[in-house]
């Protein structure tokens, strides 16, 4: 049965799901994570409020909502079976008549955008906002729409998808990858467009626009109606609220622009991506959801987006391009003009055009249905509000906590001394104390008569008084009842995690692969690895992916046993109280303690038996001389030695006999001893470089943090409250948020079926979005699941997930199979991971609850993490070829550098990268890695990011990926070390300058080459041998081994390729930078950038080399403070501040003045806001206001140039 209705345009609250099916809308207090008008997590993005995927979506629910939403635009709707359609009929009519008073109207967004661009496009050319849509208002529409209401798969000219089983959906566009050649147009109107981009006029532009809101039928059909008689065509749209800038406690809430999406009907599958990334923020007519009443929290900036693939076939000439005989240079140099009448617009190539002015408004078309442009188009205008609003910057980064982990073995003796990131020489002193953290907690924890508490959220997290002493082996701890003096027992359990009142946490935890439970203890207080400006392939996400997916474990083994242990025993017992050269030996412990000794720990023992130049060249050639098996047999018998063997630990390491002949992997107690394992790169042949971990080491706990769209602000120290020391060195401090909700990852090493664990899981899970894979038939899954060396090397999920897909019926993926593109598999398989630290809400939970006993803060306040540590990471590539052409190498690099901030911000500058699997090309990215996705000149970004650099006084250091010179490939195997070594070093070790002075860092030398001046200095210094043994010791038995000399020194592996590589990097500095003079934008770069670009175009600033101690006082904290020029950048914040407020007072005073919105003013309390905002007005205006700037980023002119 049909039911129609007259079309009209998009159905606003009164079609509703929770009104029309009687859903009551439950009241909350205001989510800091949600927007306004938001309801749940679920109906925001899909997600369950306890982490992970939400039960699966309620289709039935949808279809319905989608069968209202449809018959109210006007379209024959197939009968929903229980006559809702016939009883809201009367409803729709009265609609119909009161919405005809309306026809013209458009909800507050749109009135924005249109106002926009009836400001800047002339009369001729105006564009109209699309009347009639179908507004997506709650999370999960978009995707059951993109499906035919009665099948599985939909296909036109610019998507091919799958309903898989489970909830999930595959969806393959017509690329695979996307290129940034050519790419990015900008109208030319209002802010200078930058020489990396094309300049369009903007008839043309109002032309492309215009036709966008005109698909074809074919492309505008519904996949949901596709099978239907009358298929229903119309466009799709969407509103976001992407965050802008986190929240500071006690000082500013998060800030949050406004972006519309608007897509033709096939493309609807674009709008499940992205708000499946960044949420969905309701229907945009109802007052809940208009950011302009969100005054606390909007930043007064409007993006739009709109999807047109069909714009690909539009000509030149309708456009209004000019014929080649009247173009300008640039015009015929960028091809924005024409020679023949039936010349495509971007030779038919993919592109998106993008107008936008100083006020922070920009609507953008994407010519093209990529995935992945969609969300860079949101994270692009992210950073354009971001540069306009001040305070923040949108950065391209990878970031996670990392918390120092050890493995304890099976007992533990409550020790303040042990609970540090190193081991100090003398005792500690205990200051945090059960009663004192019990306060802390509050009503947060039920309390036991035995003197311990229980976590109430999660019941497996217990508090235990300070001097508790754990052991496995009797499964038992003991501790004295504070309120009673009396010592109690209780069982400990598997699983569970006991936490000292200090905050440090100790979990019992089964080992892998042997039959032994072990101790993990965990710091209480993490380093934030912070990985910005990463170019595509560099290790953005590996940095906060757990090594522990990396670790392979095996036997330890031993040769002879007599003889081994023979000698292992001579190592022992062997006197080295003057091993020490003379100088270093009133710096350093006593070196006379046995290897044994209970006062010598693990760490201190690698350290003693590595060669260094602390020690005498006896000690050393002793050291040289010893077996790397035998060191690996000592450090597990020191690992698993108590006082109780005394001197006859031999025999509690033995071996079996087989066949009569002693055997080769070592027992303890008759317990196989099990040793973990790390590829660290490969050989030329392809062979693993496998090294033995420290027998003590676990994998570093992780909460991600960052992953691709950051949005970061950086504020003085003070306005922090309660940090503990970890942080005192820095002046301003950075803190760093993640704009999604959901990760478009590529796992790279996902095609190896077992060897990516974490995607395995992922994507057997509900509710999975991936495109690039292959859709696999049940009877093609079913022989994959029967194909040996294949579907056995899965992990348990993937196995389970692909069993169940073979009898499920319906297509489905595998991991291990992306999409097969010209026969071959594409590099650039994707799919949405839910944030870990969502999926995972209990990581993120134990980590502050832990930091917040650590630094003493009450549970009620918000627990914020600074970013510790800045670590960028580079694409390195050997000579290659590309299509034919020759790519000239970039593998100059050891596995980490340290750049001061001249040399820094021309890395930053220019970006370059080796060949990456999600991009079609090779070169620079532009700076910050943001070229291709930047608004305005690059100038306001890299201004941010070196202030930022500056005010917080962070090194800025880089790891390598892909290669260290031509012979090592390392893949990401240094991008998954860093966090795991920079956790494990102090505050004080991490400091560039102890580095440097104790001989950890050396610098790159400039250098002469066959007649040539090599500029060797632009890759500032890199780690030394000194650094790899003091250092990676830390982690690995023998760390000499795991970066050999030609890796830390890679031009002794081939000087040609090296110094080709630097001129590569410094020619790519040389183009990037005249860019800036090209198109002028060099005015606007503020006086140390501005030096750094006429160093890097002409080799010198005014006369001066980079090496000037003028040129580099410009980089000082005290010389940026005393500067005009950044007191302007915080004039220039307040005068932002003071408008954008006067603005909200205007608006409110609007709305609540509207006839007949009394009782919504009254429930939306508008004049609360009013008032508030009045408040904020006074506030911003004062001297106060501006002085408590001092410290953070201010705002960047933007184009008004800088007055030194």
């Amino acid at each position: 049965k049909l039911v129609s209705f007259d079309k009209h345009q998009e159905i606003p609250s009164i079609a509703n799901t929770e009104w029309l099916l009687s859903k009551a809308i439950t009241k909350r207090k205001r989510n800091q994570t949600l927007p306004p008008g938001v309801e749940s997590l679920e109906s925001y993005c899909g997600l369950h409020k306890e982490g992970g995927q939400a039960v699966k979506l309620d289709k039935d629910l949808l279809r319905k909502v989608i069968a209202i939403k449809l018959a109210a635009a006007g379209f024959e709707v197939k009968s929903t079976g229980d006559d809702l359609l016939n009883v809201a009929s009367d409803l729709f009519r009265v609609y119909r008549e009161q919405s005809r008073l309306l026809e013209s109207h458009l909800c507050p967004i749109d009135q924005r955008i249109q106002d926009f661009l009836n400001s800047v496009l002339p009369p001729e050319e105006a564009v109209n906002l699309p009347s009639r849509t179908l507004g997506v208002d709650r999370y999960g529409l978009a995707r059951e729409l993109s499906f035919p209401d009665n099948g599985n798969e939909f296909k036109n000219s610019e998507i091919t998808s799958h309903r898989l089983s489970n909830g999930q959906v595959l969806h393959n566009p017509l690329a695979d990858k996307r290129t940034t050649s050519g790419v990015f147009h900008v109208a030319d109107y209002g802010l200078p467009v930058p020489a990396d981009k094309i300049a369009v006029p903007l008839v043309a532009y109002a032309r492309l626009l215009k036709k966008a809101f005109e698909p074809p039928e074919d492309l505008n059909t519904l996949p949901y109606t596709a099978n239907w008689e009358k298929p229903a065509s119309s466009m799709v749209s969407l509103q976001l609220r992407p965050l802008v800038c986190p929240e500071i406690p006690g000082v500013s809430p998060e800030k949050r622009l406004e972006v519309r999406f608007f897509v033709p009907g096939g493309c609807v599958a674009n709008l499940d991506f992205v708000e499946s990334i960044f949420g969905n923020a309701g229907d945009p007519n109802l007052p809940e959801c208009d950011a302009g009443l969100d005054t606390e929290h909007w930043t007064g900036t409007t993006g739009c987006v709109v999807l047109a693939p069909h714009l690909r076939k539009c000509l030149k000439k309708d456009l209004g391009l000019p014929h080649v005989s009247e173009a300008t240079e640039l015009q015929k140099a960028k091809g924005v003009c024409w020679t023949n009448e039936d010349e495509l617009y971007n030779n038919g190539k993919p592109f998106k055009i993008t107008m936008r002015d100083a006020r922070g408004i920009m609507v953008t078309i994407l010519a093209d249905n990529y995935f992945g442009y969609c969300k860079k188009e949101t994270k692009t205008q992210i950073g354009l509000t971001a540069n306009v609003f001040g305070l923040a910057e949108e950065e391209h980064a990878g970031g996670a906590l990392a918390f120092k982990a050890v493995n304890l073995g099976e007992h533990l003796s409550s020790n303040p001394r042990y609970m540090q990131i190193l081991v100090p020489d003398k005792e500690v002193k205990n200051t945090h104390l059960y009663d004192d953290a019990i306060k802390l907690l509050g009503d947060n924890v039920t309390l036991h008569p035995e003197g311990y508490a229980t976590d109430k959220k999660y019941n497996d997290i217990h508090i235990l008084p300070e001097d508790f002493d754990i052991n496995l082996q009797t499964q038992k701890v003991k501790f004295t009842n504070t309120k009673t003096g009396k010592v109690e027992t209780i069982r400990v359990l598997p699983n569970h995690t006991y936490v000292h009142p200090s905050g440090y946490k100790v979990r019992v935890e089964r080992h892998p692969t042997a039959p032994k439970w072990r101790l993990i203890g965990t710091l209480a207080e993490p380093c934030f690895c912070h990985k910005p400006s990463t170019v595509s392939g560099g290790g953005k996400s590996e940095i906060s992916k757990s090594l522990e997916d990396a670790v392979i474990y095996g036997p330890i083994f031993i040769g002879d046993y007599e003889e081994d242990m023979k000698l292992v025993e001579t190592i022992v017992n062997r006197d080295y109280s003057n091993c020490l050269l003379p100088e270093y030996k009133p710096y350093r412990s006593d070196q006379s303690r046995p290897i044994l000794s209970t006062s010598r720990t693990l760490g201190s023992v690698i350290k003693l038996l590595t060669p260094d130049e602390i020690y005498t060249q006896e000690h050393n050639d002793f050291c040289e001389k010893i077996p790397n098996h035998i060191r690996a047999i000592i450090f597990a018998i020191k690992s698993n030695y108590n006082e109780d063997m005394g001197k006859e630990w031999k025999k509690y390491f033995t071996v079996d006999i087989t066949n009569g002949v002693p055997g080769h992997e070592l027992k303890f107690k008759d317990r196989h001893i099990v040793g973990s394992y790390l590829r660290v790169g490969f050989w030329k042949d392809g062979i693993w470089r496998n090294f033995k971990l420290r027998q003590d080491f676990i994998s570093a706990d992780k909460v991600q943090m960052e992953d691709d769209i950051t949005a970061s602000v950086v504020v003085p120290k003070e306005q922090l409250p309660g940090l503990p020391k970890e942080y005192e060195k820095y002046p301003s401090l950075k803190v760093s948020q993640n704009c999604e909700w959901r990760l478009f990852q590529r796992p790279d090493d996902a095609i190896h079926p077992g060897y990516d664990k974490q995607t395995e899981k992922d994507m057997s899970e509900e509710g999975l979005f991936c495109s690039n894979f292959q859709p696999i038939a049940p009877e093609e899954m079913k022989e994959l699941t029967q194909e040996l060396y294949f579907y056995d090397l899965f992990t348990t999920p993937m196995q389970e997930h692909m069993k169940a897909a073979a009898e499920s019926g319906e297509n489905n993926i595998c991991s291990a199979k992306p999409r097969l593109v010209d026969g071959k598999p594409t590099k650039n398989p994707r799919y949405l991971q839910v944030r870990p630290d969502v999926s995972n809400p209990k990581d993120r939970y134990l980590a502050e609850f832990g930091s917040r006993l650590y630094r003493r803060m009450p549970f009620d306040q918000k627990c914020v993490f600074p970013v510790a540590g800045v670590l960028g990471g580079r694409r390195n590539n050997p000579p290659d070829e590309l299509n034919g052409a020759k790519i000239r190498p970039l593998c100059v690099f050891n596995p980490i550098h340290y750049q001061e901030l001249p040399e820094l911000l021309m890395d930053y500058v220019t970006c370059v990268t080796g060949k990456s699997p999600s991009t079609t090309g090779a070169g620079s990215e532009g700076a910050l890695s943001k070229g291709p996705f930047n608004a305005i000149g690059a100038t306001a970004d890299l201004n941010n990011m070196l202030i930022s650099m500056i005010l917080t006084d962070y090194g800025g250091f880089s790891s390598a990926a892909g290669w260290i010179g031509p012979n090592y490939r390392v893949d990401h195997d240094i991008s998954l070390l860093i966090p795991e070594l920079w956790c494990r070093m102090t505050p004080q070790e991490r400091d560039p300058k102890f580095l440097i002075d104790n001989g950890y860092l050396e610098p790159v030398e400039d250098f002469e080459y066959e007649g040539r001046s090599i500029p060797g200095s632009r890759l500032g210094y890199r780690i030394t041998k000194k650094f790899v043994n003091y250092f990676f010791c830390r982690i690995f038995d023998n760390p000499s081994g795991v970066f050999t000399a030609d890796m830390l020194q890679p031009e002794t592996q081939d000087m040609a390729c090296f110094v080709d590589g630097i001129e590569n990097i410094c020619q790519a500095m040389e183009k990037s930078a005249k860019l800036y003079f090209d198109d002028g934008i060099i005015n606007d770069a503020c006086p140390p950038l501005k030096a750094v670009l006429h160093v890097m175009a002409y080799g010198h600033y005014n006369g001066k080399s980079i090496k000037d101690p003028e040129i580099r006082a410009l980089f000082t904290r005290e010389s940026l403070l005393s500067s005009k020029w950044y007191k302007d950048r915080l004039l220039k914040k307040q005068s932002v501040d003071v408008a954008l407020w006067k603005r909200n007072i205007k608006y409110l005073e609007e709305f609540a003045s509207r006839p007949g919105y009394d009782s919504v003013v009254s429930r939306l309390d508008i004049a609360g806001r009013l008032d508030h905002a009045k408040k904020e007005l006074e506030k911003v205006s004062k001297d106060e206001y501006l002085n408590s700037l001092v410290g953070t980023l201010g705002a960047d002119p933007i184009h008004d140039g800088y007055d030194e």
